[in-house]
């Protein structure tokens, strides 16, 4: 089957989208058609990733009347496989709800809604992780109806410092107040109760997740990025070891700069959860490891590949290669792939220039190993690729990551370890 014709059809046009068509571009020379409602930096100017923006596109019911139309117009070619890839949290919450109609044209490598339902809702992904004897941070989920005059009327079940994020990320980007953030880490009860007022006073109406803020810097997070087949078999799984996070309020805790890792137990945890719950599709974890206990704590799954997961392709293990020969060619299961931590061959990923990481990354021995890859040149971007670097499109990617040493300089603050 590895003469099968397909076309990657990506959805969005963000870095995520780029580092996928980079990927299908890498393993098959093959240029990537993307579909999103707006035109964003990481894909302009590029040779190997088509961008075609619907006003209305990232939301039904331009979505599936767009996607319709596509079936029946223009990829329909019986020869053909079409590969639909969601590259972001609405695009595959909105793939998963059509998943059986767009299945008629497309393959949808994604879980069926009720279940997506469950993993993306903060509140009962934590009931999951309970199920299924994942750890996590203590949390309490506050409800408004909780709220008595704007405040908490009940003391928290654990001390400051304490972290502080919505539970419904869609309806958080259509409210704003003053002070408005990602996420936060709240130092006093006093701070808390004026920002949960600020919240609720804005609008907002679902949950919000306090938890115990987990000690340690950047340095202490993981990211784990696994592709699940279509028969729940777990093919590959790419542990990485985050060093530097953004600290800019809108893009707070995505990943600017990540070295490979490997860890046995995180592995065979998270393996034997995605295969428990029949997953399906690519999966994205963030965890941090708590020196209290010893123990990765998790926070969230993403139900796709995440901004930074090109950090994978970069270590050799092509994500488009996995869900090609799963998905189009149909080769059998043979055994998971894992991602090693290879003193030869292990290389970096940048999301920002690497005078930005070597000032602002915590200094410990870490740093100082993947400092000393930058100089080997065992490092790599997701947006500068030599096989699609136009003038114009240099300049832009020049630019968008110069722009970096300012929010640093603006927004950063050193955690406290």
């Amino acid at each position: 089957m590895e003469n099968q014709k397909f076309v990657p059809l990506l959805l969005g046009s963000d870095i995520n989208v780029y580092g996928m068509a980079r990927s299908f571009h890498e393993e098959f020379g093959l240029v990537s058609q993307a579909y999103a409602g707006m035109q964003l930096a990481p894909t302009k100017y590029s040779k190997i990733v088509n961008v075609h923006t619907i006003p209305g596109f990232d939301k039904d019911p331009v979505f599936i009347k767009e996607m319709k139309r596509l079936g029946q117009e223009v990829y329909n070619d019986p020869s053909t496989k079409y590969l639909l890839i969601a590259c972001g949290d609405g695009y595959s919450e909105l793939v998963a709800l059509h998943k059986e109609e767009l299945s008629e044209w497309f393959i949808c490598p994604y879980i069926d809604y009720d279940l997506l339902q469950r993993l993306i809702s903060k509140v009962s992904f934590y009931e999951i992780c309970e199920q299924y004897q994942l750890p996590y941070p203590k949390t309490l989920i506050i409800r408004k109806q909780m709220l008595s005059k704007g405040r908490l009327a009940q003391d928290l079940p654990f001390q400051f410092p304490v972290a502080l994020k919505p539970a419904n990320s869609v309806e958080w980007l259509s409210i704003d107040f003053e002070g408005r953030k990602k996420a936060f880490i709240i130092d006093t009860r006093e701070e808390f109760d004026t920002i949960l007022e600020r919240i609720y006073q804005a609008g907002y109406t679902s949950e919000m997740i306090a938890q115990d803020f987990i000690p340690g810097d950047d340095s202490n997070m993981r990211v784990l990025n696994a592709y699940v087949d279509q028969h729940h078999q777990v093919r590959m799984m790419c542990l990485g070891h985050p060093l530097l996070e953004d600290p800019s309020p809108e893009a707070i805790g995505n990943y600017v700069a990540i070295m490979p890792d490997y860890n046995e137990k995180i592995y065979q945890t998270i393996k034997g959860f995605l295969e428990a719950i029949h997953y399906t599709g690519f999966a994205n974890f963030d965890m941090k490891y708590d020196p209290r206990d010893g123990e990765y704590k998790l926070f969230e799954i993403n139900l796709r590949q995440g901004r930074s997961s090109f950090f994978v392709t970069l270590n050799g293990l092509n994500l488009a290669r996995f869900v090609v020969e799963d998905r189009v060619f149909e080769k059998p299961f043979i055994e998971t792939t894992y991602g090693k931590a290879s003193e030869d061959t292990a290389m970096l990923w940048m999301g920002v220039p690497t005078s930005v990481f070597s000032k602002y990354a915590r200094d410990n021995e870490d740093k100082q190993h993947a400092l000393k890859l930058i100089d080997q040149g065992r490092w790599g971007t997701t947006v500068f690729y030599k096989q699609d670097m136009s003038p114009m499109r240099w300049l832009l990617t020049k630019y968008s990551f110069s722009k970096y040493k300012g929010r640093f300089e603006l927004f950063f603050k050193e955690k406290e370890g």
